[in-house]
């Protein structure tokens, strides 16, 4: 395979020290200023998120992303005010006080440059982006990716330490506009945009990926590839012989949806199905 990018290939092994990942979702619940905010304290906001971090880390998950998920419907990236950042920030520096784990940002929908702000400021790892390259549409309406301007911010705030994981075929969307272009051509546009990591997902929020899109994902970048969503006890053996890490959210809390706290019995559950791919 021609290589287009100059991005090492081990951004898995140097940010989380090791071969195979599994990555835990922290969902924020709605923030002051959203549709869904209905008047919590932010210490009750804040202590939701701790929670939700304890059981993922202290069950055996080794990175988070902190993700504004509770904020629908979300904005597009120029809407966003400045409250979401600094409520995210807030919540990341809690959880990095309190756990020695590697964290990603995700500003829905589709900021990259907010999360760069905010990875800056609290020393995360990386960020995850649903649309870098191409454009799409969203639920949010048309959505156009914003690798240029996204780097060059990152640039001029110094962060380029922060590494940026992001999306092949972004969920809840259509990619009409995109059709005549594969899975794997859209995958060489992030590894050509210099991504440092390339995510497959499924269609929605709990989707899984088939083990076909992770595939043609792979085939196409020498870069480590991510599942990011539908990730379950049932599946993540599978998926770990051909992934370098997951990111695993829905299926974690009580009764698998979204909006609920971690079950830290599942989080056992999941960890004891994926060690044996773990360690091959």
């Amino acid at each position: 395979m021609q290589a287009i990018s100059e991005n090492p290939d081990g951004v898995i092994n140097q940010i989380f020290r090791r071969s195979k990942a599994l990555i835990g979702m922290i969902h924020c619940p709605p923030f002051p200023g959203s549709p869904r905010y209905r008047g919590e304290s932010l210490n009750q906001i804040y202590d939701a998120c701790l929670r939700d971090a304890e059981f993922l880390v202290n069950n055996g998950l080794h990175g988070l992303i902190v993700e504004n998920h509770g904020d629908v419907p979300f904005s597009k990236p120029d809407d966003i005010g400045p409250e979401t950042p600094a409520f995210m920030a807030v919540v990341v520096e809690r959880i990095k006080r309190n756990f020695d784990v590697p964290i990603g940002i995700n500003v829905l929908a589709n900021a990259p440059i907010t999360a760069f702000a905010i990875a800056r400021a609290t020393d995360s790892a990386f960020i995850r982006v649903n649309q870098w390259a191409n454009a799409y549409i969203a639920n949010e309406g048309f959505m156009e990716g914003r690798a240029a301007q996204a780097m060059r911010f990152r640039s001029a705030l110094r962060g380029e330490g922060i590494k940026v994981f992001a999306d092949s075929h972004v969920k809840h969307g259509s990619h009409s506009i995109t059709s005549d272009r594969s899975i794997g051509e859209l995958t060489r546009d992030l590894d050509f945009f210099d991504v440092d990591a390339v995510i497959a997902t499924g269609h929605r929020t709990g989707d899984s990926a088939t083990m076909e899109e992770i595939e043609e994902v792979a085939d196409a970048t020498s870069l480590p590839v991510l599942v990011g969503s539908g990730v379950d006890a049932d599946n993540i053996a599978q998926i770990l012989t051909r992934a370098s890490a997951v990111i695993v959210a829905s299926s974690l809390k009580k009764d698998g949806v979204w909006w609920n706290p971690v079950d830290p019995e599942k989080v056992r559950s999941f960890v004891t199905a994926a060690t044996p791919a773990l360690e091959t």
